[in-house]
């Protein structure tokens, strides 16, 4: 079963009240986090091409969640890597999923995300390494989040 993951306020990826922002809703079957990405016209870097820095972005937060479902932890990127496959274009809903690959005594997480168009053609894909952030840094973060977080989240540590 899916279930809807919290929300933030600020975030450029999945916040509620950023007026710039994407405003992805990821979900989650418990293992791999998944979301809906349109980009819009004002994406593009070149002509009918959604900008690599955005794509990377996107990709990213997957990754971020996927850390956060399967580890119980938020984490910030150390190294990302992302190939990119097919050019993506503006317009059209792209299937964005990330999944946690290794948990590293808590300590690292590696990670891979992809973005997919709507015949599932590979567009990007990423994988990237993430150290957990500290909970009492976490603590602070959590006023920003829409919805009940904390049953995500554990300690920090192995």
């Amino acid at each position: 079963m899916r279930q809807h993951l919290p929300r933030t306020r600020s975030c450029f990826v999945c916040g509620q009240a950023n007026p710039i922002g994407l405003n992805l809703d990821f979900e989650t079957d418990g293992h791999e986090v998944t979301a809906t990405f349109r980009p819009r016209p004002e994406h593009i870097g070149f002509a009918d091409t959604v900008h690599g820095g955005l794509v990377s972005t996107v990709l990213d937060e997957a990754m971020v969640w996927a850390c956060g479902v399967a580890a119980h932890q938020f984490a910030y990127c150390a190294e990302l890597t992302v190939r990119f496959r097919q050019p993506v274009r503006p317009g059209s809903d792209l299937r964005l999923s990330g999944v946690l690959t290794e948990n590293r005594r808590g300590r690292l997480f590696l990670a891979r995300a992809e973005l997919r168009d709507a015949v599932g053609q590979v567009l990007a894909t990423s994988t990237g390494k993430y150290i957990p952030i500290p909970l009492e840094t976490v603590e602070g973060m959590l006023d920003d989040f829409v919805g009940d977080i904390r049953r995500l989240l554990k300690p920090a540590g192995p």
